[in-house]
């Protein structure tokens, strides 16, 4: 899988549509002339008419691609945008230019908003310029300190939207600094924790192992030279992260060092979220865009 593929496999969906709260902004507008280009979906643009008029007539997108409906006020604006995805006008929520605490306060309304009974976690695929697979990581933006409950649901996310992209039993490798466990290190303890549950049929759909240091996760050589044997080592496509930091840290120097091409959506909820910062480049949005909508449940 990569993410040539992956838009391929979004141009051949029907009738998908995406919501976007706080469509009155260039960068947003770039994101959906490249998304209409590529006949990926239609688009719901919430925010400020006459700006997101004035945007797409600028951008050359056609009328017949995009629904715009005028709100005012970042809440209104986001609580309009996560209702057109409640209420099936849409199949995927994605955040424009509104405050992120404002858009997910919206998708976490018991009302309105898109809650289910799982944890929302993120995910993101990374494609690395001379390396043939994507790597997925979990959970680098919402879970600071996840429990081990928690990291059962973050897997479980993860896992099903990566089998909606093509993967028919992901590799989950459980990362840790070492690949023993030490009881005084808890990413090793919860890690050697999952792969027995994941045995024992508790985690499902997938192959998890760990702990695993990220070398032996990713690189058969360095598997071997550690003596590991496992279905998941030297060829992880998810590396699950044991706290935010070492996500974080993880997906910057995919990001800035490796220069990798970015895929990343929230799951977890009744659809998925694409969760855009204005750094994303618009071929970033484009990916996400195709990964949440091969996600979403018709």
């Amino acid at each position: 899988m990569n993410f040539e593929r992956m838009l391929e496999k979004a141009k051949q969906l029907d009738g998908r549509t995406v919501s976007i709260a706080g469509a009155a902004d260039v960068e947003v507008i770039r994101a959906v002339k490249l998304a209409t280009d590529h006949g990926l979906s239609r688009f719901k643009l919430i925010g400020d008419a006459r700006e997101i008029k004035r945007l797409c007539d600028e951008h050359g997108i056609e009328d017949h691609a995009v629904d715009i409906i005028h709100v005012k006020g970042d809440k209104e604006i986001a609580k309009r945008a996560t209702l057109a995805v409640k209420t099936g006008e849409a199949d995927v929520l994605m955040k424009g230019m509104v405050a992120t605490s404002t858009f997910m306060k919206a998708v976490l309304s018991r009302e309105a908003g898109l809650r289910t009974n799982r944890t929302l976690s993120h995910i993101a695929l990374f494609q690395i310029p001379n390396r043939e697979r994507l790597i997925g990581v979990t959970d680098a933006a919402i879970h600071i300190a996840p429990t081990l409950e928690e990291k059962v649901d973050i897997i479980a996310n993860a896992v099903d939207a990566m089998t909606d992209i093509g993967y028919e039993l992901p590799r989950v490798a459980a990362i840790a600094a070492v690949e023993v466990v030490n009881p005084q290190m808890a990413a090793t303890t919860d890690a050697a924790l999952l792969a027995q549950m994941n045995r024992r049929g508790q985690i499902k759909g997938c192959v998890v192992d760990g702990p695993l240091a990220l070398d032996n996760a990713v690189d058969m050589v360095a598997a071997k030279q550690k003596g590991i044997e496992s279905e998941v080592a030297g060829q992880a496509d998810l590396l699950l992260v044991p706290y935010i930091e070492v996500g974080n840290v993880l997906y910057k120097s995919m990001m800035y060092f490796a220069e990798a091409s970015v895929a990343a959506i929230v799951v977890g909820a009744a659809a998925p979220v694409v969760l855009t910062s204005r750094a994303d480049t618009a071929e970033a949005k484009l990916y996400s865009l195709a990964f949440a909508l091969l996600h979403a449940k018709k």
